[in-house]
């Protein structure tokens, strides 16, 4: 209840599209997307449910409108590293480091949308959720996979193995955020670069082996 309250009280001052936005991301966090209908959102946004259908329509429409704007925040974080990656000087090592700390930042931001675009993605694959962010999924991983490709002249034992580093990388950062953020409650909004560093150079040495 006073997890709720405060919740509140930060949204007095926005608009109401962002007051849903805000509302639905904690709930379907908190509940899952199925769990959750359009009253419960609304009653929690202090609105009305002709004030959601306006700006999104559905249910569906709002999840959507939601995945989209805070996707759009990794993308942004990414698109220096997919510059700075395209230089022939940069190696693998500080482009995975560079790669885990816009991740380590993109959780930081909104670990909420983060845990529940990973639930998302283990849904039911008929499940209207599982279908509005498998495109970001995979949008996700390919920026792992592009790394790699760029770089397959600096790993001689590549051979074509680009897309199962990328998934090996990617799980070990999204497995260490679940495991930090159930194991580490009291440091749920920072993550241990320390150990994000330890894990990057851990996964380096094995692809080198």
């Amino acid at each position: 209840m006073e997890n709720t309250n405060s919740i509140m009280d930060g949204m007095e001052t926005m608009d109401n599209r962002t007051r849903l936005l805000e509302c639905a991301n904690e709930l379907f966090y908190e509940k899952g997307y199925d769990a959750v209908g359009v009253q419960e959102i609304v009653a929690r946004a202090g609105l009305t449910k002709p004030t959601l259908y306006y700006y999104f329509g559905s249910k569906k429409g709002l999840l959507e409108a939601l995945v989209a704007e805070r996707f759009e925040r990794l993308r942004g974080m990414y698109r220096a590293l997919d510059e700075r990656s395209r230089r022939k000087d940069l190696r693998i090592e500080e482009a995975l480091h560079w790669l885990a700390d816009i991740f380590c930042g993109f959780f930081e931001q909104d670990r909420h949308f983060y845990m529940l675009m990973m639930a998302l993605f283990y849904s039911a694959r008929g499940n209207e959720a599982y279908q509005t962010i498998q495109p970001y999924i995979a949008e996700f991983y390919g920026m792992v996979v592009q790394l790699f490709d760029r770089s397959a002249d600096q790993l001689g034992n590549m051979n074509g193995r680009q897309q199962q580093f990328a998934i090996g990388f990617a799980g070990t950062i999204s497995s260490y955020f679940l495991l930090h953020y159930e194991h580490d409650p009291e440091e749920r909004d920072r993550v241990d670069r320390q150990q994000i560093s330890a894990l990057v150079k851990q996964f380096m040495y094995g692809i080198f082996s």
